[in-house]
């Protein structure tokens, strides 16, 4: 079993900053991504970072410049500094981990899983 943790959301001021935090524990073997999504109310989620374990990252356009996506000296743990927040960003920020380890039912085979956390709120307001 994995678990996926977030914290660090919060309600914070036009132009202020938040640190969002990710850890992933469990049977993981090794992992592919992991990133930083988010859903605004009556809105559909949308990427906002994700980086792979080889270091390929993405940002969406409205968070370049603003936000930085990085991995901690935990394993298994992003963070996402985020500066500059306006209120647009108010959301539910949600981590994903997209890894391999080992398939159910034995013979030592691998797949690949996709596991999400409970989300942190994100309030960007005066």
């Amino acid at each position: 079993q994995v678990q996926v943790m977030e914290s660090g959301g919060g309600l914070v001021q036009p132009g202020g900053s938040l640190r969002l935090t990710c850890s992933a524990s469990g049977n993981i073997f090794a992992i592919n991504t992991m990133g930083w999504y988010r859903q605004a109310p009556g809105q559909q989620r949308e990427l906002v970072a994700t980086a792979t374990s080889g270091g390929e990252i993405k940002y969406s356009d409205s968070v370049k410049g603003r936000f930085t996506i990085s991995r901690s000296g935990a394993e298994n743990t992003i963070n996402l500094q985020m500066n500059n927040l306006a209120p647009e960003d108010t959301a539910l920020f949600t981590c994903n981990i997209n890894f391999w380890d080992l398939a159910p039912g034995g013979g030592g085979h691998y797949q690949e899983y996709n596991y999400w956390g409970q989300g942190t709120q994100v309030t960007v307001s005066s």
